[in-house]
């Protein structure tokens, strides 16, 4: 079964963030200022890519949604970071509603839009575990009575770690969230145009069956200064401690994190 994840790099979709733009002009801006665009390199670049290159599954299909308006810059230093990164797939699209674009994207990507498929979500500061490929095939193989009983299955992989990442290393804190957005999957019967981006992922279970695991550490979530999701008043500090060598150890075996790498990376921005 095909699998497919998505991302969106900075994309300036009509909706899609939890803090609003007065145009999108300002939107444009806001998401393309220099001193943005280099922590979100900088995340993607230590965080995110590492596990997805090193996935112990490579058949899948990684497709990255950036806008038409994403300048030259930009565009070439993300094209740098995915030239050893085979199962990556850029689409270029121009604002628009956002749920319909990202709906667009994933069945772009599809080789056989009647053929079942596997998809997942994924934000641009997250990382996944390197068996997730794997281990959401596994579920669904594991769930098939009920993949083939629904026209959509959720998978959600709820026990993994926040991290802030920065020129001293990372700071963690284990965690463990339900329909989270991040190491979770969904099941599309052929034919279904829906997709995972069409549903608030804190959502799905109103929608579809939800099959949860939470025995695997299986995502590392990005803690930062530009989470869209932090933005808003009101919300609660996380409690993150640097995390120590055996720490250091289960990140690089399990997420292909070096903290090595992290501190130089961060401490170049």
């Amino acid at each position: 079964m095909q699998v497919i994840g998505l991302c969106r790099f900075s994309y300036p979709g009509e909706g899609g963030f939890q803090v609003e733009h007065d145009s999108l002009a300002e939107r444009i801006a806001y998401l393309y200022a220099p001193e943005r665009m280099n922590a979100r390199f900088a995340q993607f670049e230590a965080i995110t890519l590492p596990g997805l290159k090193a996935q112990s599954d490579p058949d899948f299909t990684f497709v990255i949604v950036i806008g038409d308006s994403l300048p030259e810059q930009w565009r070439a230093r993300l094209d740098a970071l995915l030239s050893d990164f085979p199962q990556a797939q850029v689409q270029v699209h121009p604002p628009g509603p956002h749920r319909q674009v990202m709906q667009a994207a994933l069945n772009a990507a599809r080789r056989d839009i009647d053929a079942p498929c596997l998809q997942f979500r994924h934000d641009d500061d997250d990382a996944v575990a390197v068996d997730f490929v794997a281990r959401l095939r596994q579920s669904a193989r594991e769930n098939a009575r009920l993949v083939d009983d629904n026209r959509l299955v959720a998978f959600d992989f709820q026990r993994g770690f926040s991290a802030r990442p920065g020129p001293s290393g990372i700071e963690v804190a284990e965690t463990l969230l339900p329909l989270y957005g991040v190491a979770l999957g969904m099941a599309v019967r052929g034919g279904v145009r829906q997709s995972i981006m069409n549903f608030a992922h804190k959502k799905l279970a109103r929608f579809m069956p939800v099959v949860s695991e939470s025995e695997s550490l299986m995502f590392v979530r990005g803690h930062n200064d530009h989470n869209d999701s932090r933005q808003k008043a009101g919300i609660a500090p996380l409690q993150l401690a640097l995390m120590d060598g055996a720490t250091a150890e289960l990140f690089r075996d399990r997420f292909a994190i070096e903290d090595a790498a992290v501190r130089r990376v961060f401490s170049a921005i």
